[in-house]
């Protein structure tokens, strides 16, 4: 007779922890148990994508292929498709200025909902990658300079797309902060930096969020390309328990066996590539274990049953939450993100009651740029520009516009409103696919004279590509018309042939044709009204593995008399109770593939600064950027928004602030210099393929801090810096004393509002060690909180800091010590810091 088992305690029959261990190792179970019976051709089969944007499906195991789409402030889907609409949030540098975790948190859920709603599994975001130099190309798509404030918004955004069933992939791991040569650069990281900067902004959105995927570079870290690198196992997956997948960057494997033999799991896009059939004869051939493919093969599996898309296994998330208001959600978090740097004589919020006129100005205000270039481009069904968001919060109020300098350059796409689909009368283009006898294989109609395909959308057997529109001139006099792409194509207006060749590309860099590609255009005279046929016949490439095909015709603004624009603004600034000024940048300046080559912003903008605010002493300026640009008239206007690249409810968010519907509650998530001379960390260029990363630990503030704020290298705006409308006065906080070494320190900040509206107030937590025998930043961001308070009302913000803020790395995470100074501040470079004083010891 068998002795009879041991008694479970009572405490562990009921545990829920105990019941969830016991499920998850019977689910990992029966995924191992599915592996193995698959051949290996149809494991190898898994690791590479079916095609751009999705895996292999096997339908005899309940296998339903997974679907990626590129965010990360989006989701577009499987195509660019203007057809096929898709939300469009604020950038990820506005989502950070925000300072709060709930709003990552809603806006993570949007993008999982779009996902849901396009049949997306996986969001190819947040992008997490620091604000290392503001000429990074992609800064915009990125979060922050500093680790711990990308860390939290970070998680917030994973944890919020995961709430819905989808999984989230933060991105590019790791060192991957510039563009310029960034398929073969080499990031130069030294061991510290790498952990307490590069590595921790990734660390909580899986060790806290539990990300399903995480995207390796293109990069290389310290001699070894990113999908060949022992970074995808220590610490990925030995310290912060990762068991998800490693997707790699598009075209990001450059191997086959050193990549299979790191912990890289999948190879984007397919069906081409360096894995495949090369992988199958390493395996066969005993180069790559079958162990480490039945690894990755588990790995793949289970994130198809998280998401699922494997029959037979529970998804991960099996009720969703309640359905947001996407449009909603865009706008808090673009008021919540835009930041006030400048308000004298509190000229903000615009009294509406003694509005009569309002003169708007700026290229940008008419045509706001409310996304950054490349990948992270979605097309969302509508956008309301900064000109509009005034026009439907002020009915009753005289808005003039003047354009006052030319910001966008290139060929822009044709409006919807100005143009005639051909074949329907309808708004829009026809476009028609031709095979090589030119005969018609299929047709479709489109909103968008910019049409680009990746991967999906273009029929077998096209050789040419024709569109066509009846384009209604919107004036009178000289237009600028033409097209934009990289390879053959003909452009004919009104049967005129106005070219008919070559548009080569004069770059190595992936996507160029997306990118910037190069134009060409023609001046055609036309009276107001008048309608003009436009057709353009694209020819399909025969050379090259890409399947990226684009071309976009249009207009491109050209001035001949610049001042002429300048003056124009001026007019209607002098005579305009008030003017708004909305500046910014273009898609030649922020883009993913290359980086900035100066701060400025583009055109004449300056000029027109200065020039409006000599005219009306109530100028208020507003910025659309996704980075830091140089505002030297910034001393010489009445008030300054940072609006950064707001997304489609940009303009009614910008209104909702002017006009005091809402307070502005952002704070600076990166330093925003006065003079590029002055920026202490700015290369992004490499030298003999390595960019070294010298500064060590000094990035961002902390370079600043490092350099001397008294040796005229103050920035103009410095990280955590933002103003609101109302006042606010803190108490004395308090916190423990001592800690534990290994302790998390909660710190209470008493706060009140003394003025006359509701607000939001952040509370900033530093900390600084002067006595140290390590080399540290002067200060460095610890935790952070805040509160929205009404008029009078006083409450407490806690804010914990994490043990590890008081730990440096040295071999492994230590902690000196000894007094730490934590500072309690409304920025990095605040002069009016409270200090109290915490000794960290190994015992009470």
């Amino acid at each position: 007779m068998k002795p009879a088992p041991p008694a479970v305690p009572a405490e562990e029959q009921l545990s829920p922890l105990l019941l969830e261990r016991q499920a998850d190792a019977a689910t990992e179970a029966r995924l191992r148990e599915l592996v193995e019976s698959l051949t290996l051709p149809q494991q190898i089969s898994l690791l590479t994508g079916a095609d751009v944007w999705s895996t292999t499906a096997i339908p005899e195991i309940g296998l339903g292929r997974i679907v990626m789409s590129d965010g990360p402030s989006g989701v577009r889907g499987e195509d660019f498709d203007e057809r096929h609409d898709s939300a469009s949030l604020p950038s990820s540098s506005a989502l950070s200025a925000t300072w709060s975790v709930d709003q990552a948190f809603r806006y993570g859920q949007v993008l999982g909902q779009e996902a849901r709603r396009k049949g997306v599994h996986a969001v190819l975001g947040p992008t997490i990658n620091l604000h290392r130099s503001p000429l990074g190309g992609r800064h915009f798509e990125c979060m922050s300079e500093d680790p711990l404030l990308t860390a939290r918004m970070a998680a917030g955004y994973v944890a919020g797309v995961q709430s819905m069933g989808v999984g989230a992939t933060p991105k590019h791991y790791i060192a991957n902060e510039a563009e310029t040569e960034r398929f073969t650069a080499d990031s130069v990281v030294a061991e510290r930096p790498l952990r307490e900067l590069y590595l921790a902004a990734f660390e909580e959105a899986v060790t806290e969020a539990k990300a399903w995927l995480v995207m390796s570079s293109y990069n290389s870290i310290n001699g070894t390309t990113a999908s060949e690198n022992e970074l995808l196992k220590t610490p990925l997956c030995t310290e912060w328990g990762f068991d998800g997948v490693v997707v790699s960057d598009w075209t990001g494997i450059r191997s086959t066996e050193a990549s299979a033999n790191a912990r890289q799991d999948l190879e984007m896009p397919g069906p081409n590539g360096n894995w495949g059939p090369k992988l199958l004869s390493a395996v066969e051939e005993g180069r790559v274990s079958r162990a480490a493919i039945v690894e990755k093969v588990t790995r793949i599996l289970r994130l198809a049953a998280r998401v699922g898309a494997l029959e037979g296994f529970q998804p991960a998330v099996s009720e969703i939450p309640a359905e947001l208001d996407v449009r909603q959600v865009a706008r808090d978090v673009a008021v919540r993100g835009a930041v006030l740097v400048r308000n004298e004589g509190s000229v903000l919020p615009l009294d509406t009651t003694s509005l009569h006129r309002v003169a708007v100005i700026g290229h940008n205000a008419q045509e706001a740029r409310i996304q950054g270039g490349g990948s992270a481009t979605v097309m969302p069904r509508h956008v309301i520009s900064p000109l509009e968001g005034l026009q439907d919060a002020l009915p009753g109020v005289k808005l003039s516009y003047a354009r006052g300098a030319k910001v966008a350059e290139g060929i822009q796409p044709l409006l919807r409103t100005d143009m005639a689909n051909p074949s329907t009368g309808g708004k829009g283009v026809r476009v028609t696919f031709l095979d090589k006898d030119g005969s018609e294989i299929s047709g479709e109609d489109r909103y968008s004279s910019q049409l680009i395909w990746f991967g999906i959308g273009i029929p077998e057997g096209t050789a040419a590509i024709r569109a066509s529109t009846d384009w209604t001139a919107p004036s009178s006099g000289a237009h600028h018309l033409g097209v934009a792409t990289v390879g053959s194509i003909k452009l004919t207006v009104a049967g005129r042939t106005l070219f008919d060749g070559e548009l080569e590309n004069h770059t190595d860099v992936l996507g160029a044709a997306l990118f910037f590609p190069p134009t060409f255009s023609a001046s055609v005279e036309a009276r107001h009204g008048q309608v003009l046929r436009i057709e353009v016949t694209y020819q399909m490439p025969t050379k090259g593995r890409s399947s990226l095909r684009t071309f976009t015709f249009g207009t491109e603004t050209i001035v001949e008399d610049p001042q002429a624009e300048i003056a124009e603004a001026v007019q209607a600034a002098r005579d305009a109770d008030v003017a708004v000024v909305v500046v910014g940048t273009n898609s030649a300046v922020e883009s993913e593939g290359f980086d900035r080559t100066d701060l400025n912003l583009p055109g004449h903008q300056d000029r027109l600064v200065e020039a409006v605010a000599a005219a009306n002493p109530r100028t208020v300026v507003v910025v659309n950027s996704g980075a830091p640009v140089l505002m030297p008239w910034r001393e010489r206007v009445a008030a300054i928004l940072l609006g950064w690249f707001g997304g489609q409810e940009f303009g009614a968010a910008i209104a909702d602030i002017l006009l005091g519907a809402q307070e502005p509650g952002g704070r600076l998530p990166t330093t925003w210099p006065a003079a590029m001379e002055d920026v202490p960390v700015l290369s992004t260029t490499p030298v003999s393929g390595k960019v070294v990363y010298q500064e060590g630990i000094h990035i961002g503030y902390r370079a600043w801090l490092k350099k001397g704020l008294g040796q005229g290298a103050a920035p103009a705006y410095p990280f955590g810096f933002g103003l609101g409308y109302t006042t606010f006065e803190r108490g004395t906080p308090t916190a423990p004393a001592v800690l534990t070494v290994g302790e998390d320190l909660t710190i209470e900040v008493p706060v009140r509002n003394i003025g006359k509206r509701a607000g939001r107030e952040v509370v900033q937590v530093y900390l600084s060690r002067e006595d140290s025998a390590v080399e540290r930043p002067v200060r460095w961001l610890a935790g952070f909180g805040d509160i929205v308070l009404e008029p009078g009302a006083g409450g407490t913000v806690s804010v914990r800091v994490p043990s590890r803020s008081f730990a440096h790395y040295d071999g492994e995470w230590r902690t000196e010590e000894g007094t730490f100074r934590v500072l309690i501040g409304r920025h990095a470079n605040d002069e009016e810091f409270q200090a109290v004083d915490v000794r960290v010891a190994s015992h009470h």
